[in-house]
């Protein structure tokens, strides 16, 4: 897919090395410093979505790793051609084949959490009786275990015996009155494996043995007595066996590890895959890296899985090597536009633009992720090709423009519609008026060609070309105004000026020749240059307006905000008095009403139509009180009372509405022969005529409840989806949380997302406990790429 001299120029090489640091063995090692871009849909989409479940692996288990693996591929393959491998080797093979079983045994639980990862480890064969058999032959050490075998405990049992015995022998030799005249030393030492003592040699004749060695000044003999050589044939031949017997055990376990060669090959292989997928989550982690989304430039890939994108988009790019000093990029080219031409002063970053694009590019399509913005998208290309630096061929005496110009021969014969063209400084190391009518031939060559290009250029009559030139665009990395420094922002649309006068004279170059040089300018060259003065002073004061603007929307918001909240709590306040007004009234009428049945009472026996009418003068004045009453508080009951009522016949149990009264009620009894009813209106009973009640529709009371009957219009709150955390104190994120979920639940929301960002994990964790135990939460996951990544968390109700 790519040149390897673009895959240096764009210092791909380097990003491999950091991310071969990460590697937990030699063999994914290997892999990441060999990685290659490739151009496969289908591989790139699958390598990113195994790093991304390979990041949500660490975010939930930071100390997860493949463990002492080692990568014994060779060593297996000696085996299986009858080589007997050393004990140490042997210790390396049963590690890795522990590691290859813990591994799979951890992801096993989390299949559907990890599917791709799990469908790597799930095809490590686990060797347990290889692993048992070196793990009860071998220590960790390398040493041949007694448990080895029988005949090994054997052996070692009788050598250890036999030196016992000898060396009491000797012991009793060198502390004998003979020994202590006739020894230079009362020590037992060994030479060439045979137990000796040093004799001093002018007693040579007293102390019969076998001559093993003699020391340098020759005063010394070292012999073994003929008391013990019998016992030291005994204790080699033993050693022998023993050797044998070790031997014998080595070459069992090298069998075994060699008629298993595939399965450990394959295992390694397996483990090399995912250890390179957690590389690729540790370099995440420290550069603070996402997958980005990719799809293919048209819609004739042959693949109606692939997602189709219409330009290559990076928001907030960084370029990796620059670490901290790196400045976000933010650039986009495709659309209606192939060809982006970059302008500005000088090291202001013109250079770093392009290699960042570039490198950018070459990473997401070796599966490694990217210093930028999620929201980052990027197409499938064939090719990424650039023209960057100020080389030059010494092997071939070639000059700068030379060696320019073939690399830019190279690059055209080799791009095509489907790749990137970076070329930095193009048309220079020339006569400028020749180099800027070539550059705009190549420019006009790539647009025709429909490779996507970004060329970087101090000529401003690319500038105005650019412009002119419908499928090309301008953009221009900013400087300061006032102190001439560049800010290596990237602005698009508008072309940048070189501001090479101006920088000269704040470097020290007297003022004469600066004025001079202007003079010199052509009037079309100051007036460009004048003009892009002006866009650029009118883009900053334009986002400072911008700026302005956000403060005060979100000042006009915050303030819209607080007025909702009042006016909601005034609302409730009133309904709060409203209720309790009625419900005093409601009491009070009860308690006329009683009065009326007594002064009834009364009447029937004093016969006094005086007494009758002084209480039914009292019943209508409570009667008008309340229709008063009710006709102030009318408009602000709307909201909340539906007088929706059915003219249907009542029976007992219904609720009905009394008019009169404005009230509700439930209906205890009926008089049909005088049509009155029997009504429990709160804790009281009262008989009203069927005419003043009307039946409700459609509306549930409870008996007995001294509350207010009435229909509520329940209207929907306007619920967000998502729920921001970040920035929120750990003592505020459980309530906030708690009061989203029960606000969502009453909005009837299926499924909400919560965002707590990546961070130091406080906040994700929090979150998730919350969730674990929440009784309205039915279940929860990490977000997809595309979604959010592991800094958000999608809650199903």
């Amino acid at each position: 897919m790519v040149n390897q001299k673009d895959i240096e120029i764009l210092e791909f090489p380097k990003v491999r090395e950091i991310l071969a640091g990460y590697t937990s063995f030699s063999a994914s090692r290997d892999l990441a410093l060999n990685l290659l871009p490739s151009s496969d849909y289908d591989l790139i989409d699958h390598w990113l979505r195994q790093s991304y479940e390979a990041r949500r692996l660490l975010a939930l288990q930071p100390s997860f790793s493949v463990g002492d693996c080692s990568d014994v591929r060779e060593m297996a393959h000696w085996a299986a051609k009858d080589r007997v491998l050393d004990s140490l080797s042997l210790v390396k093979v049963k590690a890795t084949l522990a590691s290859g079983r813990y591994i799979r045994t951890h992801l096993r639980k989390q299949t559907h959490e990890l599917p791709l990862l799990w469908s790597i480890a799930e095809q490590i064969v686990e060797l347990p009786y290889l692993e048992q058999y070196i793990g009860r032959s071998i220590s960790s050490d390398g040493e041949i275990l007694d448990s080895a075998s029988t005949e090994l405990s054997l052996l070692r049992t009788q050598i250890k015996d036999v030196r016992r015995q000898l060396l009491e022998r000797l012991d009793s030799i060198v502390k004998s009155p003979k020994g202590r005249k006739c020894l230079q030393d009362d020590l037992i030492t060994e030479r060439y494996g045979r137990y000796v003592v040093p004799l001093k040699v002018n007693y040579r004749s007293e102390m019969k043995g076998i001559v093993h060695d003699i020391s340098n000044t020759g005063a010394t003999v070292f012999v073994e007595p003929w008391a013990i050589v019998n016992l030291g044939n005994e204790l080699r031949e033993a050693a022998l066996e023993e050797r044998r017997e070790v031997e014998r055990i080595l070459r069992s376990l090298s069998y075994e590890v060699g008629i298993n060669e595939s399965i450990i090959s394959d295992n390694v292989n397996l483990i090399t895959e995912l250890d390179l997928a957690l590389a690729k989550a540790r370099f995440a982690d420290f550069y603070k890296a996402t997958e980005p989304s990719i799809g293919v430039l048209n819609k004739d890939s042959g693949n109606s899985e692939c997602r189709t994108v219409s330009c290559l988009r990076l928001v907030n790019a960084r370029h990796p090597l620059l670490t901290r000093e790196a400045i976000p990029l933010s650039v986009e080219i495709g659309d209606d536009y192939s060809v982006l031409v970059i302008t500005g002063p000088n090291t202001g970053g013109k250079t770093v633009a392009l290699k960042t694009i570039g490198l950018l590019t070459l990473m997401t399509q070796s599966g490694i992720p990217i210093p930028a913005s999620p929201e980052s998208y990027l197409p499938v290309l064939d090719g990424v090709y650039a023209d960057i630096g100020d080389e030059q061929s010494i092997e071939h005496t070639l000059s700068t423009f030379s060696w320019h110009m073939n690399n830019i021969v190279r690059i055209l014969r080799s791009s095509g519609p489907q790749s990137l063209v970076l070329l930095d400084e193009l048309g220079t190391s020339t006569d400028p008026h020749e180099g800027a009518a070539l550059a705009q031939a190549i420019l006009t060559h790539c647009l025709s060609r429909g490779s996507m290009t970004i060329a970087t250029t101090h000529y401003g009559d690319l500038k105005v070309f650019a412009h002119a030139t419908h499928g090309m665009r301008n953009a221009s990395l900013d400087f300061d105004p006032v102190t001439l420094a560049p800010t290596y922002h990237l602005t698009m649309g508008i072309p940048g000026g070189s501001n090479a006068l101006a920088m000269a004279a704040q470097l020290g170059l007297p003022d004469e020749i600066v004025d001079y040089a202007r003079k010199m300018l052509t009037k079309g060259t100051r007036d460009v240059e004048a003009l892009i003065s002006d866009l650029n002073s009118e883009k900053l004061r334009m986002e400072g307006l911008r700026h302005q603007l956000e403060q005060e929307t979100e000042a006009a918001r915050t303030a819209k905000s607080n007025w909702e909240d009042q006016r909601k709590s005034l609302k409730e306040q009133e309904q709060t008095v409203l209720r309790e007004m009625i419900d005093k009234l409601t009491d009070e009428t009860a308690d006329l009403q009683r009065e009326v049945h007594r002064a009834t009472k009364e009447i029937k026996k004093v016969k006094s139509r005086q007494t009758l009418e002084r209480a039914e003068k009292v019943l209508m004045s409570a009667h008008q009180e309340m229709k008063e009453l009710a006709s102030q508080l009318k408009t602000s009951r709307t909201d909340c009372i539906d007088e929706e009522f059915a003219s249907e016949s009542i029976a007992v149990g219904d609720e009905v509405w009394l008019r009169d009264m404005d009230v509700g009620g439930t209906v205890l009894s009926l008089r049909e022969e005088d049509d009155q009813l029997e009504v429990q209106v709160g804790h009281t009973r009262l008989m009203v005529g069927l005419e003043h009640v009307e039946k409700v529709k459609g509306l549930v009371m409870s008996r007995g409840s001294p509350e207010l009957p009435r229909v509520v219009k329940q209207t929907a709150r306007v619920m967000s989806l998502e729920l921001d955390l970040r920035g929120r104190r750990a003592d505020d994120v459980a309530r906030e949380l708690d009061k989203y979920l029960n606000d969502a639940s009453l909005a009837h929301l299926s499924e909400v997302r919560i965002i707590h960002g990546f961070g130091t994990g406080t906040v994700r964790q929090i979150v998730r406990e919350t969730l674990a135990t929440h009784p309205l939460v039915k279940g929860f996951r990490p977000g997809e790429r595309g979604e959010g990544g592991d800094g958000i968390t999608m809650v199903v109700l």
